[in-house]
Parts: C-alpha cells; structure tokens; sequence
C-alpha cells in the first residue's frame, strides 16, 4: 500500500495535471475566441453598412439612384470607396446644394459617424480605396524637400507651387490647400474628386502622399517663414512679372512724360 501511494504521489504528477490544463485552456481559447471577434466586427460591420443605407436613401439617392447605379443628376457609385465618401461628405462638398461647373466645399451637415456609416454602404457595392489610417498621411518619415518637389512637378500646374489654389476653364477651379485636414488631402490624390485626376499607389506611392502633405504643411503652416514685402497671393512669377510690367513700366513712363514736359517748359523760357 505505501508503495502504490508513492507513485500516485509522484513529484511531476501535479506538473503533468497544470500542463495538460493549461494546453486545453489555450486551445479553447484559440478555437473560440478568434471567431467570437471576428463574427462580433462583422456583426458591426453589417450594422453600419444597414445605417449608411438609411442615410443614403435621404440624402444621396436622389442623384446617385436608389442602389448607387447613378442618375443624369449624379455618378455611379459603385467601386469609389470609403475614401471617396470620406472626402465629397467630410469637407462638406456632398450632399451638393446646386448643380454648377464645380462644387464647392461648405458646412459638414453629417457627423464622423454618419460619414463612417455612409462610407460602409458604398464601399460594400464595390471594392474602392479604403480610409487612410494616420499613419500613412503623418509627418513621421516624412520628406518635405522630396514633397515639394513631387508637388511642384504634379500639382502646382493647377493649385500653385504654394497650394493657393487657381482657376482653371469654364468656371472651374483648383481650391486652395490652406487650412486642409491631412487625411482630406490623402484621400484628394487617391480619388480624384471632380477635376482632379487620381494618382493611385502605382502613380504616386504612400510615401510621396506623405512628403506631399509634409511640404504643404511646411509652406502654409502657422511656423512659415515669412520673407517680407507683398505675396501678391504666392502665385509666382506671373503676378510677379505682371506687378512689374505695370507699376514698373508705368513708373518709367511717368518719368518720362515728366523729363519731356520740363525739358519743353526750359525751352520755352
């Protein structure tokens, strides 16, 4: 008997019992909880994508067609994705108020989570550009010296090398940059909203966005340099040159006619 409690009693017994409990506890756990989150973000996932539809057929389908098919009124939907909503909703440009060569930004009517909700629905009728996370439109890593050159050889033919905005044809125009959130400004060179073209990762990578965005935070921050003197709007050489011709001709021109009528007037005496 005191042998065949001896064994029961074995030293490694209790640590053979802790393992085995502990190796059926993880496995529970990976089995089961993975799938209870996953199918609780889907649940969320379905719940929003149920209200942006409700907010859509109020606010959107009018123009864009009751399942995003688009209308004369308005374009198709299908496949702009989240970030397209983020950008037209989130600066206030949709829903548009008029027809016209170009909407304008104004007051945002919905909130963030309304535009998230609004958001879900369209990028479920098809696959578009996603939101982008903070990361990717940040100062972090990012090159401003490379931005502005990115930016000058892409977007200063419309917006100016400072992001001031210009006019374009037939009413049109590129807004200005000043005072715009990042993540509007990623989501403008992902989508290409209205007259803009698109610049996909495959045109400009995530990291030219960033050293964009970076330069046009450096140039139109609070901390800018200023040099001194008129701006004269920051539109270059052409206000520039324009400034020049007309005071500085003009200035010459008034000295002139000056010199001539005293020259006459000492001939005269």
């Amino acid at each position: 008997m005191k042998k065949l409690s001896a064994r029961r009693r074995h030293p490694l017994a209790a640590l053979v019992v802790l393992l085995l409990a502990l190796a059926c506890t993880g496995g529970l756990y990976a089995a089961f909880a993975p799938a209870g989150k996953a199918q609780a973000d889907e649940t969320a996932q379905s719940l929003a994508i149920d209200e942006g539809k409700k907010l859509y057929a109020v606010g959107c389908a009018s123009c864009h067609g009751t399942g995003g098919q688009g209308t004369s009124d308005g374009p198709s939907l299908a496949g702009v994705g989240a970030a397209a909503v983020d950008f037209q909703v989130g600066t206030g440009r949709m829903p548009a108020q008029q027809p016209g060569a170009q909407v304008p930004k104004k007051k945002v009517i919905y909130s963030q989570a309304e535009i998230d909700q609004l958001a879900s629905y369209i990028a479920s009728l098809g696959a578009g550009p996603s939101v982008p996370s903070e990361e990717k439109y940040g100062p972090e890593g990012a090159d401003i010296a490379k931005g502005g050159e990115l930016f000058r050889t892409n977007c200063a033919q419309c917006h100016n090398f400072t992001g001031k905005g210009g006019a374009l044809t037939h009413g049109k125009y590129a807004p200005t940059l000043e005072d715009v959130d990042p993540k509007h400004i990623y989501e403008a060179m992902q989508t290409g909203p209205q007259n803009m073209p698109s610049f996909p990762d495959t045109t400009l990578s995530e990291q030219n966005k960033k050293d964009i965005i970076a330069y046009l935070d450096a140039v139109n921050g609070d901390e800018t340099v200023d040099p001194g003197g008129l701006s004269l709007g920051g539109l270059g050489p052409v206000s520039e040159g324009l400034f020049g011709w007309i005071f500085g001709l003009g200035a010459c021109i008034a000295v002139a006619v000056w010199v001539a009528a005293r020259t006459a007037k000492a001939k005269k005496s």
